[in-house]
């Protein structure tokens, strides 16, 4: 089947909130740099899902910001993702209009792509062919505000059954994100 990507190719959501969201993550202290904790939750929400990729993204108006990143290789560059996949490494920034996690800020709801071929909304987007992006299950991290300050995302380069039970695991780890990130307002990472 042939894929005519810039004729069905979405424009990238949206996002009204992104000014408060930025304010929201600014008076928390994250959103811009690597965080230790994180990084750990990140790699243990690969464990948990068996993903070879996790996150905990940040997205401003211009890009996407993973201060939590997990990959196979223990890489964490400070380079662009599109730049260093081609070598093998995954960075901490993405441009915003990459990837699937600012339709789950701008749903916010969880969203699953066993397969993201299977959904020409989804296929064309930059990360399928400048990375190799083929599975995708993110859920957003929704601050006691009300706002979507982010999202957690496992991905893999193969297609993947996530199932329910991979749905259910990622809600419960981004709630449980969340309260985190809600206890360190007053001991600040």
């Amino acid at each position: 089947m042939t894929y005519d990507r810039i004729g069905h190719l979405l424009l990238t959501p949206v996002d009204r909130e992104a000014p408060a969201r930025v304010r929201r993550l600014l008076q928390l202290g994250i959103g811009d740099r690597a965080v230790p904790a994180f990084d750990t939750f990140a790699d243990r929400l690969a464990e948990v899902t068996g993903a070879p990729y996790s996150m905990v993204n940040f997205i401003d108006e211009n890009r996407q910001f993973f201060a939590g990143l997990h990959t196979p290789t223990g890489t964490h560059t400070g380079t662009d993702l599109g730049a260093v996949a081609a070598a093998g490494k995954i960075g901490r920034f993405l441009a915003r209009d990459h990837g699937y996690c600012p339709y789950v800020v701008a749903r916010r709801k969880a969203l699953v792509l066993e397969d993201v071929c299977d959904y020409p909304r989804f296929a064309g987007n930059p990360v399928v062919d400048e990375i190799g992006i083929r599975s995708y299950m993110g859920a957003p991290l929704i601050d006691r505000t009300g706002l979507v300050l982010g999202t957690i995302c496992v991905v893999d380069t193969e297609p993947r059954r996530w199932g329910r039970a991979g749905l259910e695991t990622i809600k419960a780890m981004a709630a449980e994100l969340v309260e985190q990130i809600h206890r360190a307002e007053s001991d600040p990472f």
